[in-house]
């Protein structure tokens, strides 16, 4: 099992010049193959998104533009992370519950994943979740 130390900030590599910046995603920036690529914009500030785990698909979030908090926990362990930096992406295993909030006016939350879509593989209730990782 995945432990919050196994979830990282991953620097996204970026080029600067005199007409900005520009971040470049490359296979080797990403500790895995990318099956499916989404993204959550317009978030109110007073709601959340994730509230799941996965058993197979792991993930790369990215703060696209503006910032927002994501919740990690490994079922002993619980830690926040600020992401507001478009040229970080914080990895997040399989088997680690995650929950996004406190997105700022403007925010874009890019999430990059290991998988195709499988409602199968997520683990919605936190109480399964606990279970799962006892069993």
């Amino acid at each position: 099992m995945n432990t919050i130390n196994d979830v990282k900030i991953i620097d996204i590599p970026k080029v600067h010049d005199e007409r900005g910046f520009l971040a470049v995603i490359e296979k080797d920036a990403i500790p895995f193959a990318i099956k499916r690529v989404y993204y959550l914009y317009d978030v109110p500030s007073d709601s959340f998104r994730g509230g799941h785990a996965h058993k197979e698909q792991e993930s790369v979030i990215i703060a696209l533009s503006g910032s927002f908090e994501v919740l990690i926990d490994d079922g002993k362990t619980k830690r926040r992370i600020m992401l507001n930096k478009p040229n970080q992406g914080l990895y997040i295993p399989t088997d680690i519950w995650r929950e996004i909030d406190n997105f700022s006016s403007g925010s874009v939350c890019l999430v990059l994943a290991s998988t195709e879509y499988d409602e199968v593989e997520y683990i919605r209730d936190y109480d399964d979740f606990k279970n799962q990782l006892l069993g």
